[in-house]
């Protein structure tokens, strides 16, 4: 379980939690809203270890009759020691006091998970720490019923209780639960901070951690992802081996090129992004003639190549082309028809 130093990004929500914990302020209930991967677990994690962490909380008590203005001066940021009972037992997940919040339909969850695994166990006082925490991911699919019976807690928790709702779509749910909640917004986190953590976690070449940088779009979760896909590295050999090859394929070919695509229709839309990152390293090479603002650095020969061979206007359609053909996939258009369409439209530009 990490500690909040080892997340990366979402620095703004590192220092509201653990601003409200130094003061003594936390909330009964926060909302973390985010994309998936984003980190919103990571960051819920960290904060109820902190929360629950031996060494944090007799530090709070030392700070007890201090005023606000000499909490800042004493300059105390709240992390978990990582050493005490508590953190270790955080840490392996077996915490008695932070319940994650499970559900067995996959798609909702019940009014029941709601009452059995948090109504009706946030009565019971803590079994051996200052607060009891609940943790419920996936929080978006809760039915109304589920939202309706979680708002009679929220509106007279306990003082010792905090709840966490871990969602993709804060929109979900009702009014008066984001009225009594906390919500923190996960942004995207810069690329460069990504870029430099994949390098030093995972070992990998500055090129490659531009590809999974780019694909990622600030999300850190999905950036390690690609990191260690042996899958993800399969499909971007794929794309750029069709790509290169395709304005030298006769039309007659263009079936097989279909076939191959199709084997990845699953991730279309990653093979989608592949090609439009491809593309737009082309427009900008095209532009500019500098190497270095590349994604896939490692290519350069092959891009330059084409920089070369296409117009600006031809770049500029196969990016609406492959825009095109990702919306008319949404919309159950004949897969084979529209891989053919979009690898005509390449091939004439």
């Amino acid at each position: 379980m990490p500690a909040f130093k080892d997340i990366v990004g979402h620095e703004q929500i590192i220092e509201h939690l653990q601003n409200a914990i130094t003061m003594d302020k936390v909330s009964h209930a926060y909302i973390l809203n985010g994309p998936d991967k984003s980190g919103k677990m990571m960051i819920a994690e960290a904060f109820a270890q902190t929360l629950q962490c031996e060494a944090v909380n007799k530090k709070l008590e030392e700070l007890a009759g201090e005023t606000e203005s000499e909490r800042i001066e004493n300059k105390f940021t709240a992390e978990p020691c990582m050493e005490c009972h508590s953190c270790k037992q955080a840490a392996g997940k077996n915490q008695p006091d932070i319940i994650y919040v499970s559900h067995e339909k996959p798609n909702t969850i019940s009014v029941d998970d709601i009452r059995t695994q948090l109504n009706n166990d946030i009565v019971i006082k803590p079994y051996s720490s200052k607060h009891k925490i609940y943790i419920v991911d996936e929080a978006e699919k809760m039915n109304q019923q589920a939202q309706n019976a979680l708002l009679k807690t929220i509106e007279e928790p306990p003082a010792y209780a905090v709840i966490l709702l871990l969602t993709t779509n804060a929109e979900s749910f009702l009014p008066t639960i984001l009225s009594r909640c906390v919500t923190l917004n996960l942004k995207a986190v810069l690329d460069e901070k990504i870029k430099k953590f994949l390098m030093a976690h995972y070992q990998i070449p500055d090129y490659q951690a531009d590809v999974c940088v780019a694909f990622a779009q600030g999300n850190v979760g999905k950036a390690i992802q690609l990191a260690a896909s042996d899958d993800f590295n399969e499909l971007k050999a794929s794309a750029l081996q069709l790509i290169k090859r395709l304005h030298d394929i006769d039309l007659y070919e263009m079936t097989e090129a279909v076939k191959q695509i199709s084997e990845y229709k699953l991730q279309i839309n990653d093979y989608f992004d592949l090609m439009m990152i491809w593309y737009r390293d082309v427009l900008y090479y095209k532009a500019t003639k500098d190497v270095n603002g590349l994604i896939f650095k490692d290519e350069v020969y092959d891009i330059k190549r084409q920089a070369e061979q296409s117009s600006y206007n031809g770049i500029e359609e196969i990016l609406q082309a492959l825009s095109k053909a990702q919306v008319r996939l949404n919309a159950n258009v004949n897969f084979d028809l529209v891989i053919e369409l979009l690898l005509l439209t390449i091939k004439e530009n």
